[in-house]
């Protein structure tokens, strides 16, 4: 009997487990130029996150294709949704571009994702490659780390 009832208990934690798993609906990425970039296996009806005081603007990519209105980025809160119930459709790109000092910051928090008739949408969140470059021509040799500035090469 005692076996018995250890299998059943063992059988429900699986089960409790496969039903409470959640994978990611919404993974976003972060470029140095500013560019939001998502992936997304839902649709997108709306969207909120917190800024913490690095934007000074939010606009266009798919969210304004999409018709989104986006309020904020100017320091607070961005809010994108759409009055006539329009949606960024699953799938990848640019999901809007934040102007200020937002890349390496980690000022980027408390995601709010929604999909079709309000359902909550997972996110993960992560920064991309910085990509800048000074813009010195082929006789300049980019030196992010300061390696080589630090053993005397200029």
């Amino acid at each position: 009997m005692c076996k018995r009832i250890q299998r059943l208990l063992i059988s429900l934690c699986i089960l409790v487990t496969f039903v409470f798993a959640q994978d990611t609906d919404v993974a976003l990425t972060l470029q140095s130029n500013g560019d939001l970039d998502y992936d997304s296996s839902a649709d997108i009806y709306g969207f909120q996150f917190a800024t913490g005081g690095c934007t000074t603007g939010a606009s266009g990519g798919d969210a304004n294709a999409a018709g989104f209105i986006i309020q904020g980025g100017d320091g607070g809160i961005v809010l994108g949704f759409s009055f006539s119930g329009s949606f960024v459709p699953a799938g990848s790109g640019t999901l809007l571009v934040l102007e200020g000092d937002v890349y390496g910051n980690d000022c980027l928090s408390d995601f709010v994702f929604a999909g079709a008739e309000g359902a909550s949408l997972s996110v993960e969140y992560g920064e991309g490659e910085d990509t800048s470059d000074d813009g010195g021509g082929g006789e300049c040799i980019d030196d992010p780390d300061g390696a080589l500035a630090a053993n005397g090469f200029s």
